[in-house]
């Protein structure tokens, strides 16, 4: 099994869940993107790591012209449902099977890392010239608002949490404006997306982290049952009445202009 296709391990075991419970929150970042990379009707769009497609089904609102790819087939099949109109399929956005310039814009939220610079390059190749690129990537998560939010994904191994670390990279000052103009693209300065998670109670908490994909390399180190206990735990210790839990986190965006 190739490394994109071991994605579906962890992302695709609970695609309902993750779909309905989690991605929802996603909202923020997607309509902002959206809005900040000048979406119109008409064009033609992919969503790379579209996920369960929620981004997607934004994007058709404004009026594009959607299609999507991302390695899991339990969150494509939900996108697929979602967006029955548009070409959404299983692959690697390391290959993308679309032809040279199809695309005018493509979007990733938070689905291109330091570790997948060829994502940036087949994004670049089925871009038209002058077309966008627009990701988004985590910042500096430990000293968000939201911190508290992250602490059940480091009950993983100690490798994988580094390697959740050498993921994120691109968030740091000046390294994913480096990482696009290497790869053929005019870059717009760093800026800061709207990002919040929020939950209506610590059982609610804890059963939508357990359907992401993180979630997934702790539950293999202490299991599933300790890690919804000890989420819960967590979750109760920010407790406040008449509101939900609510969580912000620092992510950063990036418009590429491709030359």
């Amino acid at each position: 099994m190739s490394q994109w296709e071991m994605v579906d391990e962890g992302w695709g075991r609970k695609a309902t869940e993750f779909s309905t419970l989690s991605e929802p929150s996603n909202c923020r970042e997607y309509v902002a993107i959206h809005r900040r990379v000048g979406l119109s009707e008409g064009e033609r769009l992919l969503d790379v790591a579209c996920g369960a497609g929620l981004a997607i089904e934004l994007a058709t609102i404004v009026g594009a012209a959607c299609s999507g790819i991302d390695a899991s087939p339990r969150l494509v099949r939900v996108a697929q449902h979602r967006n029955p109109g548009c070409d959404i399929r299983v692959g690697d956005m390391q290959a993308l099977p679309w032809a040279d310039e199809t695309f005018d814009v493509v979007t990733s939220f938070r689905g291109i890392w330091g570790t997948t610079p060829g994502a940036v390059d087949e994004a670049r190749r089925v871009l038209r010239p002058g077309g966008r690129l627009a990701m988004t990537c985590w910042g500096n998560v430990g000293k968000s608002p939201g911190a508290w939010m992250m602490v059940p994904f480091r009950w993983a191994t100690d490798a994988k949490v580094q390697h959740q670390a050498d993921m994120v990279t691109l968030g740091r000052p000046g390294v994913g404006e480096a990482f696009l103009a290497d790869r053929g693209f005019d870059v717009v300065a760093r800026f800061e997306v709207p990002f919040a998670w929020e939950f209506p109670d610590p059982p609610g908490f804890a059963r939508t982290l357990a359907s992401m994909g993180p979630a997934y390399e702790s539950i293999q180190s202490i299991g599933e049952d300790e890690f919804v206990a000890r989420c819960t735990e967590v979750a109760e210790e920010q407790m406040r009445d008449g509101v939900p839990l609510r969580g912000q986190l620092q992510v950063f965006g990036y418009i590429g202009t491709k030359r």
